[in-house]
């Protein structure tokens, strides 16, 4: 009898036990997170932001829970994107590059999502202006009219260094540019190469990069601090045990995967043989200016000579 009991008891407290624990563990909530994606489908530019993004969230799973991304797909510009996270509209999240304004309005996750790629600039000229580009110094190119889309925080930092820059949709640039209404366009260094493929008039400047500080964060709601604090804690989690880098230097950037996200583009940029234009940017905050401190989030890239503007 006393047997039978104690038998009974054991298997009801593993069972009370067995349920608490699981209970403990899915108590956490799920966390949902709807970003955007353009109605014709998901870029591979795209793909690289939200493949690390479901990174932080796989690699904070041990903290906190399980979680379920949501494509929205609407059409939509950089400012409306940034707009509705801030108002707690529709989306949750938007991989941007900061600005001060931009750290007021949303709360920035400090981690340079690119490694500081997206402010190493070339740029796309007329294929008719080639041999115009080929004899141009630094001073001939701080004089050139240059073209990037108006709620970019680039056309700001390219203004405060004198340069003359027009603004624009982003998706009429390309365009404005053969019809000569700029002559110089310039992108990041993973950039500019469907373009060339899509417009045959369209080639590569061979002679500058540009160059200024320009972290592309992950930002949120500034009353999402759960969701700010595990995007944070699965990024860190991921450069510590090398998988960030991994994807960084793994990911493709376009259809084909034989193109990586920077070795393939770095090859192609032909850097060693270029000027490089070193620009200052007022509009980073102190926060963000103060991660230029830490070498692990960044990429170097090394130019034939450097040119600095004060």
């Amino acid at each position: 009898m006393t047997r039978s009991l104690i038998r009974i008891l054991t298997i009801t407290f593993l069972a009370i036990y067995g349920g608490f624990n699981t209970v403990a563990a899915s108590a956490q909530p799920k966390t949902v997170v709807n970003y955007n994606a353009a109605i014709q489908g998901i870029d591979p530019k795209q793909a690289y932001f939200i493949s690390l993004l479901e990174l932080a969230l796989e690699k904070s799973r041990d903290q906190y829970g399980d979680y379920q991304l949501n494509a929205v797909m609407i059409d939509m510009p950089q400012g409306r994107a940034l707009k509705m996270v801030e108002e707690n509209n529709i989306i949750d999240v938007v991989w941007t590059m900061t600005s001060i304004e931009r750290e007021q309005h949303l709360q920035a996750i400090y981690i340079p999502l690119l490694k500081g790629l997206m402010g190493y600039r070339i740029g796309l000229i007329r294929k008719r202006d080639q041999a115009k580009f080929e004899k141009m110094d630094a001073s001939g190119i701080k004089q050139t009219l240059m073209g990037q889309g108006t709620d970019w925080p680039d056309i700001d930092i390219l203004h405060s260094n004198g340069f003359k820059v027009i603004g624009s949709i982003d998706r009429k640039l390309i365009a404005m540019l053969l019809k000569g209404r700029f002559d110089y366009y310039p992108r990041a260094i993973h950039e500019p190469w469907r373009d060339l493929a899509r417009y045959p008039d369209v080639i590569l400047d061979k002679r500058f990069l540009l160059n200024y500080p320009a972290p592309i964060y992950f930002f949120v709601n500034k009353a999402n601090t759960r969701l700010a604090e595990r995007i944070e804690y699965g990024l860190r989690k991921s450069i510590v045990d090398g998988s960030f880098d991994d994807l960084f230097y793994h990911h493709p950037i376009t259809p084909s995967p034989h193109h990586p996200i920077t070795q393939d583009m770095i090859q192609k940029s032909q850097l060693d043989q270029r000027t490089e234009i070193v620009l200052n940017n007022p509009y980073l905050s102190k926060k963000s200016a103060s991660l230029l401190n830490e070498p692990q989030l960044w990429i170097t890239l090394t130019p034939k000579n450097t040119t600095t503007y004060q």
